[in-house]
């Protein structure tokens, strides 16, 4: 239930900054990039954190917790990359 919840607020901060990203992008045009990277290692250190808390608090062995780490990680950063390269 974990993981579904955490793509769910992966997707939902990807929103927010590509929101931000594009409100500031009139007066600042480089934007929207920004909001992106910003976006991708905000993910990072959420997603690591989890990976963490896997791992110390919940007691999953490393190689249980790794792909898991890598589906909440990178199904948002490649969508944030998706939306830059072909919208924004």
């Amino acid at each position: 239930m974990r993981t579904p919840l955490f793509l769910l607020v992966g997707f939902l901060l990807l929103g927010a900054c590509m929101l931000l990203g594009r409100l500031f992008s009139s007066n600042y045009p480089g934007a929207t990039y920004a909001a992106t990277v910003t976006f991708v290692i905000l993910w990072l250190g959420i997603s690591s954190a989890n990976l963490w808390v896997g791992v110390v608090k919940a007691g999953y062995t490393l190689s249980e917790e790794l792909p898991i780490f890598l589906l909440i990680f990178a199904v948002p950063t490649i969508a944030a990359i998706f939306l830059k390269w072909r919208f924004l």
